[in-house]
């Protein structure tokens, strides 16, 4: 049998929750069970991560203290974890002993709210232990508290081992019937991943950008869906080309997915645009399909994918320039 503690107190020297935790996990070694805990204080970069540490275990306790209001935030935290991430299916076969000791008002409050948030996520409350210490040196000497503690240690053993069962709660059903026992389908890794990149907003706005960015592209292929690859690109420079005084010269763009360069041959008002070849240019650019499907689609500027690196140029750079003003395919006015 395998028991996990979730502590989501502070770890100060004394908390009465600890001393209590200390008596219980004495009583399971003796009963041979393997209990592991885990200082929620001391994972809190990884809480998000926690839920699947119960999949190994046949019941858990969770533990806090209120020092002030409620369960503290670490355990909300844990919680709102098990409700995100956590292997529902998993805790509808789990028991869970809600341990809460207190230094202030409340520690009642405190334990029916962790037993009706296991209930919530689908799994098997058992009978919690809670208490107000106000001296903890006369709480550790007193017997008769001892006492309580490892009765409700045997307990739970008791409960686990013979897998008692209990009256169906409104809660679960309430929850089956509202439809959130849903799991996110993520696993611990991005779980973290999430948790630690949601709060960052330079980092979500970049993945705006991104996701922008590529549905442009897929929607620009989706517009040649169905055009023969032979004829990719000239329709679109046809249709834009507005001649430009002096602007004669032969333009050739190698295309890396495509086995023929794009040959653009400017003649006063007549443009004469193919895939074949063309031994020398005036002007010869090396770009991408997805970078030139962006400029046709008037993300990018001719000369913007120049400067940021995405299209090399070797030539007259002067009809570079000339591009963009011959094929507005941009609304850029830096060009």
């Amino acid at each position: 049998m395998k028991i996990n503690i979730y502590y989501g107190g502070r770890g100060i020297i004394d908390d009465p929750t600890l001393f209590v935790l200390g008596k219980l996990q004495e009583v399971l070694d003796e009963l041979n069970v393997r209990v592991e805990r885990f200082n929620l204080y001391e994972l809190k970069n990884t809480i998000t991560t926690l839920p699947a540490s119960i999949n190994d275990s046949d019941g858990i306790i969770l533990a806090t203290t209120v020092e002030w209001f409620g369960i503290g935030g670490y355990m909300q935290q844990f919680l709102d974890a098990c409700w995100l991430y956590g292997n529902k299916e998993k805790f509808e076969t789990t028991y869970m002993c809600p341990v809460v000791m207190s230094t202030a008002p409340g520690e009642r409050e405190a334990m029916t709210d962790l037993t009706l948030a296991w209930e919530l996520l689908g799994g098997l409350p058992c009978s919690g232990l809670c208490g107000y210490v106000e001296d903890l040196v006369s709480f550790e000497l007193n017997q008769d508290y001892l006492g309580i503690i490892e009765k409700k240690a045997e307990n739970l053993y008791r409960t686990i081992s013979q897998k008692f069962k209990s009256l169906p709660a409104s809660n679960k059903a309430v929850n089956k019937i509202s439809g959130g026992n849903r799991n996110i389908p993520l696993t611990p890794q991005e779980s973290e991943q999430l948790s630690k990149y949601a709060a960052d907003e330079s980092y979500v706005q970049k993945q705006r950008e991104d996701i922008e960015e590529l549905a442009n592209l897929f929607r620009g292929k989706m517009e040649h869906r169905g055009i023969d690859e032979n004829t990719l690109y000239i329709a679109d420079f046809r249709e834009k080309f507005k001649p430009l005084s002096g602007a004669n010269g032969v333009y050739k763009f190698l295309i890396k997915e495509k086995k023929k360069p794009l040959i653009l041959d400017i003649k006063g008002s007549e443009l004469n645009c193919y895939y074949g070849n063309y031994d020398d240019p005036e002007v010869l650019c090396k770009v991408t399909d997805d970078v030139l499907n962006s400029i046709v689609a008037g993300q990018m500027s001719f000369q913007r994918a120049f400067m940021s690196g995405n299209m090399q140029v070797k030539g007259d750079f002067r009809r570079l320039r000339m591009l963009d003003q011959m094929f507005a395919f941009s609304n850029e006015t830096n060009i």
